[in-house]
């Protein structure tokens, strides 16, 4: 299938062809899910923490006698029944990543572009490059081409200037294209890839 390329002043730059088997297929939500779950759960801290019976600073002596009291009986202040004790079989540090095979990754990359696609969000640029840093006349560009939440993903390489200045930009994310990711290209509305970042994901996804 072929896309018209723009370019950042808003011009024509002729137009690409994108390949059906990375652009082409059928979205499916569910593939997207696994793949964003893996991503997510794989970035979760897991630093959760409570104290144990051994951990809290109450005294180990024995609270009262063991009869004749009339009461239950107890050890120490510490145990999980009473205030301030410890927690029982409560959280602790641990990671929440969990495997999924590289193949299932890479359709789900390809889906989030598919999705990208037939949806009308996908937008390429024949380059994203400046000569200098100026995020004035960058966010002036992006704004008269209507993206309000946008990722760009370019080829190997961004270009160091155009990511300076696109760094104070609400709304607008650069990544290399190893660093394209079915989370980020989903929660931004417009996805903006470049001539060579189209080209890198293709080689990347046969």
């Amino acid at each position: 299938m072929k896309l018209d390329v723009i370019k950042l002043d808003g011009g024509t730059a002729g137009s690409v062809e994108l390949g059906d088997d990375v652009f082409g297929l059928e979205p499916r939500a569910d593939i997207l899910h696994r793949v964003v779950r893996w991503q997510r759960n794989k970035a979760q801290a897991g630093t959760h923490k409570v104290k144990t019976r051994s951990e809290t600073s109450y005294s180990t002596k024995k609270i009262y006698r063991q009869k004749g009291t009339g009461g239950a009986r107890h050890g120490d202040r510490n145990a999980p029944i009473f205030r301030k004790g410890g927690i029982y079989k409560g959280p602790t540090p641990r990671s929440h990543a969990h495997d999924l095979p590289k193949k299932f990754r890479k359709l789900g990359l390809k889906h989030a572009l598919s999705a990208k696609m037939a949806a009308g969000e996908l937008v390429v640029i024949e380059t994203a490059a400046m000569d200098a840093p100026k995020t004035s006349a960058l966010a002036k560009q992006v704004k008269e081409l209507g993206w309000k939440r946008a990722l760009i993903i370019d080829g190997a390489e961004v270009n160091e200037n155009f990511a300076m200045a696109a760094r104070n930009i609400e709304g607008l994310d650069v990544l290399p294209s190893v660093g394209a990711n079915v989370y980020d290209i989903l929660k931004r509305d417009t996805l903006v890839l470049t001539k060579a970042g189209v080209e890198a994901l293709e080689a990347r996804l046969k």
